[in-house]
C-alpha cells in the first residue's frame, strides 16, 4: 500500500516525547485560520511512498530515537490516509519503535480507531474549547465533539495523550476559555501533559494573501505565554 507524504524530519524535537523521526502526511479536512502548513492541505500533493520505503529511511537513523523517542506521524492530517497510517504503524511496531500520531480528530473516531489503537500515543490538538470558535478556527462542524470523542476513548484504553492548544490573540488566549479547558482535561489520567503552543506567522507567505484572516495578528507575548503555562500547568 501506498500513501502520499509532504516531507520528512529526522530530528524533530517537538513532536512528542524524545527526539523523533516525523513523517508529515499530505491532506487535511480542515482549514485551520493558523495553519503554518497551508500546503499539506491538498490530498494530492506530496510524494507517494509506500509504507516499509518509509520505515527503511527511518532505520538508519534510530539509534537517535531507541531511548526515550520514536516516530510520529503528523500532516496534515495522518488519518486521512487511514489505512496507509495504519499499516506504516504496525511495520514501526515491528521495528519496536515508539509511535505517535499528531491529530486534531478531523477524521470520525469510528475509522480512527484501527490506527489509534496501534499508535503508543495521541498528540491532540485540541482547536478550541468552544463548538462556535472551533468551527470558525477550523471551517468543519463538529471538531470539537470529535476531539472529545478521542479523548474519552483514549482514557477508556489506557491510551497516553499529550494535548496540544494554539494560543492566538483575540481567538484562544482567553482566561475564561483556557480556564474551561483546563477544568475537562483535569479529568483524564491519560493526559500526561498539556502543550500551550503559541501562534506564530512562519508559515504566512504559504498562504494566498486574501486567504489568511490573521495578518494583523500579532503573537502572543513572552509574558501571555507564560500566564498560560501557569494557567493550564495548574491542572
Amino acid at each position: 500500500m501506498t500513501g502520499r507524504i509532504h516531507s520528512f524530519e529526522s530530528f524533530g524535537a517537538v513532536d512528542g516525547p524524545g527526539v523523533r523521526y516525523v513523517v508529515f502526511f499530505q491532506g487535511c479536512p480542515l482549514r485551520c485560520m493558523f495553519c503554518h502548513n497551508p500546503d499539506t492541505w491538498e490530498v494530492s500533493g506530496g510524494e507517494e511512498y509506500a509504507a516499509e520505503d518509509i520505515v527503511k529511511k527511518i532505520l538508519p537513523f534510530r539509534r537517535f530515537y531507541d531511548h526515550g523517542g520514536g516516530v510520529t506521524l503528523s500532516g496534515g492530517e495522518p488519518l486521512l490516509q487511514l489505512d496507509f497510517a495504519a499499516e506504516l504503524l504496525e511495520q514501526l511496531k515491528k521495528e519496536e519503535l515508539h509511535t505517535a500520531i499528531d491529530t486534531s480528530a478531523a477524521i470520525p473516531l469510528s475509522m480512527a480507531r484501527k490506527a489509534i489503537d496501534v499508535a503508543d500515543m495521541l498528540l491532540l490538538d485540541f482547536k478550541a474549547f468552544d463548538s462556535a470558535l472551533c468551527e470558525r478556527i477550523t471551517g468543519k462542524p463538529n471538531i470539537l465533539e470529535q476531539e472529545k470523542e478521542y479523548l474519552e476513548y483514549c482514557q477508556s484504553t489506557g491510551k497516553k495523550v499529550w494535548i496540544r492548544h494554539v494560543i492566538v490573540p483575540g481567538l484562544t488566549l482567553n482566561e475564561a476559555h483556557l480556564k474551561a479547558l483546563g477544568d475537562y482535561l483535569r479529568k483524564f489520567s491519560c493526559v500526561e501533559k498539556i502543550e500551550p503552543l503559541a501562534f506564530h506567522k512562519m508559515g504566512e507567505f504559504k498562504w494566498q494573501k486574501d486567504l489568511y484572516k490573521l495578518a494583523a495578528t500579532e503573537p502572543p507575548s513572552i509574558d501571555e505565554m507564560k500566564k498560560v503555562s501557569e494557567l493550564l500547568g495548574s491542572y
